[in-house]
């Protein structure tokens, strides 16, 4: 337990030992799981705060952003009452996604992003939403304030990649995106989602 103690002084855990962001819900930190040169899924493992291999994916579609969640978030009640499609959200950290004009080719990154919308995906009739960002002071993208500022290609893009990378030939899809949102409600969501994380795990007494 002593050398346990030790090593968290040294490693916050990404989810509860670090901040949601500078200036939530609008400036947060994304924490990176998966990033848009890699076959493969890792997901955070909840225990540990290590990243775990979820699963190779299936198909060849690769993330058209980088991927990761929100520390200390949790999609609850409050995050699922924001979508009448939802029976409850998915229990897991916020997601989010994060463009970038310099590929960015590693995971286990904590970067600064700005969100600027959303999309309400449900998956087996759970909130699951996305929400997307863009890198603080990105050289490109840096000036990005809400959706519309992103080009309708890309958004297409990332729809295209959460409708499909959980399909598996010979069974029915699972997961819709019911539609895109602007940056007000995605800042709702965010709300929503630190609320429901204090609610579940108290409030943080540091950092």
């Amino acid at each position: 337990m002593t050398d346990r103690a030790a090593f968290e002084q040294y490693r916050p855990h990404p989810w509860h030992g670090l901040t949601p962001g500078k200036d939530p819900p609008r400036l947060l930190h994304a924490y990176i799981e998966i990033t848009p040169f890699d076959p493969v899924k890792y997901e955070i493992d909840k225990v540990t705060g290590y990243l775990r291999v979820d699963r190779p994916q299936r198909s060849s579609s690769l993330p058209p952003a980088l991927y990761g969640f929100i520390p200390r978030t949790y999609c609850g009640p409050r995050v699922a009452a924001l979508s009448a499609e939802a029976a409850r959200a998915d229990g897991d950290p916020l997601d989010i996604c994060v463009l970038s004009e310099r590929p960015i080719n590693r995971a286990e990154v904590l970067l600064d992003a700005r969100i600027v919308g959303g999309l309400l995906m449900i998956d087996n009739g759970e909130a699951d939403d996305k929400i997307i960002a863009v890198l603080y002071n990105d050289a490109i993208w840096g000036t990005a304030t809400d959706i519309n500022d992103i080009p309708e290609r890309l958004i297409e893009r990332l729809q295209h990649y959460f409708a499909t990378y959980k399909l598996v030939p010979g069974s029915p899809a699972t997961v819709t995106i019911q539609h895109v949102y602007s940056v007000a409600h995605a800042e709702q969501v965010v709300r929503a989602a630190i609320e429901d994380y204090i609610a579940l795990f108290g409030q943080p007494t540091e950092g």
